[in-house]
């Protein structure tokens, strides 16, 4: 691997050819202009997620390549260079999926268990990252309703209340929605029920004034909004 060259390769891309580890190599290079105490935490966050998600897997890869090019999209295609918002980003699945292992707590309730782990991510990382995550953390559904439709509703709520929760949630949406064509057929189907009535909400927060990115991330967003669209059409209308 030339490291260098993975600067310029799309994120899916060096996922396919050199995997987890060209995936951390981008995030490394991505980040050798922050300031060091802020690699440092970045990097805490990143060896966090990677003991918290070791065991989980996304169909063909590594669960935490997700988290990594939800992370390096953030910086590379929106021009974030918030490192609280970037840590988040990486640990934005940790509470929702390993409550107990983050909080350190053997059993409780899901309340109980979100409670400590969002309190366990703002004693490590602070209170805006822990309220970044829990913004983006999907609650307990209720079995007797529709579980995407109480899921497009908890996004749509916390969204509005959250504008730098948006970035985190499209660029988590993005490597779901125009990554949709990188899994199984069944799994697509799946995530293109799922994720594609949410498109015309994401754009229009996006498109809010109050959205913290620029024109040209917001026009970025928009063409893989676009994107995802017609993937989906072409899993679900064919």
């Amino acid at each position: 691997m030339a490291p260098r060259m993975l600067l310029s390769m799309p994120l899916h891309a060096i996922t396919e050819v050199y995997g987890e580890a060209g995936l951390r190599e981008r995030l490394l290079l991505e980040l050798e202009t922050f300031p060091e105490p802020e690699r440092e935490q970045l990097i805490e966050a990143l060896d966090l997620a990677a003991r918290l998600h070791a065991d989980d897997r996304r169909v063909r890869e590594p669960y935490l390549n997700h988290l990594l090019r939800v992370a390096i999209r953030i910086i590379k295609y929106y021009g974030v260079r918030d490192v609280d918002v970037l840590t988040a980003a990486l640990l934005h699945d940790a509470v929702e999926d390993h409550p107990g292992e983050l909080s350190g707590l053997a059993a409780g309730s899901h309340a109980e268990l979100t409670e400590a782990a969002v309190a366990e991510l703002a004693r490590r990382f602070g209170p805006r990252v822990a309220e970044l995550v829990s913004s983006v953390t999907n609650p307990e559904y209720d079995p007797e309703r529709d579980r995407h439709e109480q899921y497009r509703a908890h996004v749509a709520a916390s969204l509005e209340r959250d504008p730098w929760a948006r970035v985190i949630k499209v660029s988590d949406f993005t490597d779901n929605g125009v990554g949709v064509v990188h899994t199984t057929l069944d799994k697509a189907v799946r995530a293109a029920t799922k994720y594609r009535p949410l498109v015309p909400k994401l754009r229009e927060l996006v498109g809010r004034p109050d959205t913290p990115l620029s024109l040209a991330a917001k026009d970025h967003i928009m063409d893989q909004l676009d994107l995802a669209e017609e993937r989906f059409a072409a899993i679900l209308d064919d």
